[in-house]
């Protein structure tokens, strides 16, 4: 029987300056950092993609077609990469080790390669293997002149195709054209993603949350997927429109290409439309909002996810109002807007049990 094409977003993560580090380090010690880097680096792509196959230093996954939109492709490979810088400082600060192992942590850096196309799934010696020009391609893109170029270490290079796929406007996200020729498949059109801009930008934005200290409210509930999955049901107009009840329509509006701050929202409720502005985004920690609610004015928000039991424990917590006429307000309106996000978030963990279960053929193939 013939193997079904498949088409989907394939990506490679791949631990640069690998060899150097390896080739100046204690062999033992060396492995076990490379171990714990790349855990820290499928964890961070799961669950939106598929492992496919860990090769050395990078690890090589697909998401279906389908499953990811540009936004959450983005979203995706800077949380990874913030990730992995962060376990780099975590290890080289939690240890006084002096090998060249620990000393050399600092050169190792993370860079991503991502396609849209085709493959093709079967079985070789009991394994799962992805196949196809695509696939060829995507890793061949791990040969580059980026760094020579841009002269950076790390980031991200997006072909034409996947970009396309994905709904994303590389110039409006900032995205460097970028043009590389390949023997057998000749010029491929690529965009390069600035990864350490964006990681010098997490370090120096100031945090906008609404702390326990600081909520008017604060509302728990456990949702039954992982947080990339319930991040996406609560960002996304689409999947948000799936349990907010009573929303008539939900538009959405990115300044900066892609969900994120600057993002403005118009949730239309009949009559009435709350405008939500995003002030901080961390993906796939925390957001939040402040938004226009009609008969009750600026009103300030974060939702925070944190792993739990085998889901995500979701907080939500609204700010205290500062003067006297939206207090008063807010109290008459506080056990309606209660009981609105209790059935809101009660129907979003409906959806994500399905989505879920939509997702556990793809759970078994995971090495």
């Amino acid at each position: 029987m013939l193997t079904r094409a498949e088409h989907g977003c394939l990506i490679i993560a791949d631990i640069s300056g690998y060899t150097g580090y390896l080739a100046g380090s204690e062999l033992e010690h060396a492995h076990d950092v490379l171990a714990d880097l790349v855990e820290t680096v499928v964890g961070a792509l799961r669950p939106v993609f598929r492992l496919a196959k860990l090769e050395g230093d990078a690890a090589f996954a697909y998401a279906p077609e389908g499953k990811i939109d540009g936004s959450m492709l983005l979203d995706i490979i800077e949380g990874c990469y913030f990730a992995f810088r962060r376990r780099l400082q975590n290890i080289r600060q939690a240890t006084t080790c002096l090998c060249n192992a620990c000393v050399l942590i600092p050169s190792l850096n993370l860079k991503f390669f991502a396609h849209y196309g085709e493959f093709v799934r079967h079985r070789i010696a009991g394994r799962e293997e992805l196949a196809g020009t695509d696939v060829i391609l995507v890793h061949r893109l791990s040969k580059n002149s980026v760094a020579e170029t841009f002269h950076l270490n790390g980031y991200a290079l997006v072909t034409q195709a996947c970009v396309a796929a994905m709904g994303a406007d590389p110039a409006v996200l900032g995205m460097r054209p970028h043009l590389e020729t390949y023997e057998h498949i000749g010029e491929v059109a690529t965009f390069v993603h600035d990864l350490e801009a964006g990681w010098k930008h997490e370090q120096d934005h100031r945090r906008v949350i609404v702390t326990p200290e600081n909520a008017a409210i604060v509302m728990e509930s456990l949702q039954p997927a992982p947080p990339a999955v319930v991040w996406e049901y609560l960002t996304d107009p689409a999947k948000r429109m799936l349990y907010q009840v009573g929303t008539d329509r939900l538009d959405q509006t990115n300044a900066r290409g892609r969900r994120g701050i600057g993002t403005t929202n118009h949730c239309v409720h009949g009559p009435g439309t709350v405008i939500e502005d995003i002030q901080d985004w961390r993906p796939f920690h925390y957001f939040t909002i402040q938004a226009m609610v009609p008969g009750l004015g600026l009103t300030k928000y974060t939702f925070e996810l944190s792993p739990a039991d085998g889901g995500t424990r979701l907080v939500f917590r609204v700010g205290k109002f500062r003067n006297r006429k939206q207090r008063e307000a807010w109290e008459a309106y506080r056990e309606t807007f209660q009981g609105a996000m209790r059935q809101w978030h009660s129907l979003m963990a409906e959806r994500l049990v399905e989505e879920m279960a939509s997702r556990e053929p793809d759970a078994a193939l995971i090495p």
